[in-house]
């Protein structure tokens, strides 16, 4: 059973799997990943490549090319065990194939080390991951317009989330936190986003670092009366964000979802029978004077 569950989850994904697959970055990446491979086992090729074999067939993997690649799978497996989407779990290939990649180029020919490591560079420099691009329930919010609307109406509650583009953990993010809002957005509970990598006073307003090396995004933030009440992760005294994760499950219970949308329906419904009675008086003074 074990091992059925994630076989039915990603025959589930699978049309996603594709559409993700089929896009010029992921073409890329595949074949940048498989790179050592195609050139190992290409007639022609792999003839004139260096071998430790001791029958000397240069097509074929040396036991210390099998034990790198090994380790690559065990760390993938390790990995991907907090992935909580199906792009982490492919970014976590991409990555760690790349990585065994310049390995084996390296140890089978430093010239092909060099260029293969020169390929990725360019790559990461000229080619991002495609970023969601599906049906939300968002707000995105500038330096210029977050407090406005964080303090117009006190009967809002907010849910924001600060990110940054260049952020794997944003971009996987996405798909995450574009449901939760279709899921629970409505009048009285409202979900937005500002880049803090583009308004970095904003960061510096709300305490969220922009450090490549820093754990605080994405950052979610709940807003009550443009107050803030919680956030994950959490940061503790010395500034340090502690470890959390972003699963929808972890979302809806730390921010108690469910409860807060109920009561933001209630609060909002009965906001509008009282404007709708004061209306009604209105017109009766007027009416009668």
């Amino acid at each position: 059973m074990a091992l059925l569950t994630p076989l039915f989850a990603f025959l589930y994904h699978l049309p996603q799997v594709y559409k993700w697959l089929l896009k010029p970055y992921y073409i890329s990446s595949l074949f940048m990943s498989v790179a050592f491979l195609l050139v190992r086992k290409t007639p022609g090729i792999c003839e004139h490549l260096s071998t430790q074999r001791e029958d000397g067939n240069s097509c074929d993997f040396d036991w210390r090319e099998v034990e790198i690649l090994m380790f690559l799978s065990a760390i993938v497996m390790m990995k991907n065990r907090r992935a909580i989407t199906i792009e982490q779990h492919v970014g976590n290939i991409i990555l760690f194939s790349k990585v065994a990649n310049v390995i084996l180029f390296f140890r089978l020919d430093i010239r092909l080390g060099l260029l293969y490591l020169t390929l990725c560079i360019v790559f990461l420099m000229i080619c991002k991951p495609p970023i969601y691009m599906g049906p939300e329930y968002i707000k995105y919010f500038s330096d210029k317009t977050i407090d406005d609307e964080l303090e117009k109406d006190n009967r809002v509650t907010w849910i924001v989330e600060f990110f940054a583009n260049w952020a794997p953990e944003c971009q996987s993010f996405a798909s995450v936190y574009a449901d939760l809002s279709l899921k629970y957005n409505c009048a009285g509970l409202k979900f937005g986003k500002v880049d803090i990598g583009r308004y970095s006073e904003v960061a510096k307003k709300y305490r969220v670092s922009t450090s490549p090396l820093s754990k605080q995004l994405p950052s979610l933030v709940l807003f009550q009366g443009g107050k803030e009440i919680m956030r994950r992760p959490q940061v503790d005294k010395k500034g340090r964000a502690v470890s959390w994760t972003f699963t929808e499950e972890n979302i809806i219970r730390e921010f108690n979802l469910n409860e807060l949308y109920q009561k933001s329906k209630k609060l909002v419904w009965f906001c509008g029978i009282l404007s709708s009675i004061s209306q009604i008086n209105n017109i009766k003074k007027a009416i009668l004077f």
